[in-house]
């Protein structure tokens, strides 16, 4: 093959060649520089392989997050990017978020923007607070659109409507998009903060994906090779677990020390390896990753994609700092959970040793029939139990099993008490009481029993 100078390679007896192609097309597709537009029938003219090998590539690469395909643009070599930077959106997410059309300047779409302007004075006072890298939102006034072009702004036109095609001809000019919305601007204005609320949650979120290294290479074996293989690998690298990989790069086993011990050299890996190994999603939490580490007793956990292809793999150290390190960061935006608990303090039980939590039912809280909604009652009693665990067991943890009961009802504007008591612990587990008690008395128990995660 004149364009790939593709080695042959057999494998029980069937060839490689396929795979050895994506390899070299993934590897271009890495060396191009940032901004670089390919196309299916380039790359296969290029290095002499199928329009198919080649879009399977293209398709690959956006999962890892290499390239980025948007209509009337095409596919453009990106910066992999992480999570870091949720607080800054591109004019691109805008239009997804408020449901809107591009009309023009497509081509700054994956322009990021510091601040918002809502067109609601005179056009004269309105230049006061437009500059570059903003988003003038305004209705159907195509002296500001043209206003905030010039000042390098993009412009999101509520109302469902359009402007004139000298205003479109400059957006795309200056690659500065403008955006058609159905919404009223109030309603646009909502969605886009809701949006932004949404993100700075998500962001506290660590996820698989925040941690992986794609630039270290994972040490994988394939079908068809033998325990010698394994042995040899081991020594050279220094490791005892390796994903085993079929001829189309999917995780189909692991191979361990454990999995080797008293067969032959020659022995084939495929029937000695563990079949349908653990593996994980880029998106998964790190938290879940933990917890499905613990749980099943591995060290290595292959990160896959959801054709089961090896992106990465992380380790259990890995998954422990990362849990540490975000234990000390400072949370942002507020889940329900945290809205629910906000009102309730942690004080000093009569007994002296033990836990209270005291609080007040609000008016939110109410459930169907107006008292207190059950699930409010579990979630109370369930972060009480977190904060017992944290505070003595410095750990976090996932809940296995929860046996509620419900004494009777609470009602709205209730001073209530909330007493976890930690029945036992061990190094994996913790089994816990949870008392809630309204001035009526007990109104509602749970036995609670979590698997912790290591130290955080």
């Amino acid at each position: 093959m004149s364009g790939l100078g593709v080695t042959m390679v057999t494998l029980d007896g069937k060839e490689l060649e396929a795979l050895t192609k994506h390899e070299r097309l993934m590897n271009y597709i890495q060396q191009l520089k940032i901004g670089t537009k390919l196309s299916v029938r380039s790359m296969a003219e290029e290095l002499g392989v199928s329009e198919g090998t080649a879009y399977k590539a293209i398709k690959e690469s956006e999962t890892q997050g290499l390239v980025n395909t948007k209509e009337r643009i095409g596919t453009v070599r990106i910066e992999r990017k992480k999570r870091v930077s949720l607080d800054r959106l591109t004019f691109g997410e805008v239009a997804d978020i408020v449901e809107g059309n591009v009309i023009g300047g497509a081509a700054g779409l994956d322009k990021t923007l510091h601040k918002f302007v809502i067109g609601a004075m005179e056009l004269e006072a309105m230049v006061r607070y437009i500059d570059a890298g903003s988003l003038l939102i305004v209705g159907n006034r195509q002296g500001a659109h043209r206003c905030a072009l010039e000042q390098g702004a993009g412009v999101l036109i509520t109302g469902g409507f359009g402007t004139n095609e000298d205003v479109r001809r400059l957006a795309d000019e200056r690659a500065l998009p403008i955006i058609s919305s159905k919404h009223d601007t109030f309603t646009v204005a909502s969605m886009i903060n809701r949006a932004m609320f949404d993100r700075l949650i998500r962001q506290k979120i660590m996820l698989v994906e925040d941690i992986v290294t794609y630039s270290r290479p994972v040490e994988t074996m394939r079908l068809g090779e033998t325990l010698a293989d394994f042995q040899n690998l081991s020594k050279r690298v220094g490791g005892s677990v390796f994903p085993v990989l079929d001829d189309r790069g999917r995780v189909v086993g692991m191979m361990t020390t454990k999995d080797a011990a008293g067969s032959a050299d020659t022995q084939l890996i495929d029937k000695l390896m563990t079949r349908n190994p653990i593996t994980a999603a880029l998106n998964i939490p790190i938290a879940s990753a933990a917890h499905t580490m613990a749980a099943e007793g591995i060290d290595f956990l292959p990160i896959v994609d959801k054709n089961r292809k090896l992106l990465a793999a992380i380790s259990r150290s890995e998954v422990l700092e990362a849990l540490r390190y975000a234990g000390k960061q400072q949370e942002s935006g507020e889940t329900f959970d945290d809205l629910i608990s906000a009102g309730f303090e942690k004080k000093t039980a009569d007994q002296g040793s033990e836990w209270m939590y005291k609080g007040r039912i609000t008016p939110q809280m109410s459930g169907t029939f107006g008292i207190v909604s059950e699930g409010i009652l579990v979630t109370l009693m369930t972060q009480a139990a977190r904060g017992l665990i944290r505070e003595f067991g410095k750990r976090d943890h996932v809940i296995e099993s929860m046996t509620t009961y419900f004494v009777h009802p609470v009602q709205l504007e209730s001073a209530v008490s909330i007493l976890p008591k930690l029945l036992e612990m061990s190094r994996k587990s913790a089994k816990l009481e949870i008392e809630l008690e309204d001035p009526n008395g007990l109104a509602a128990k749970a036995m609670l029993t979590v698997q912790l995660i290591d130290p955080f």
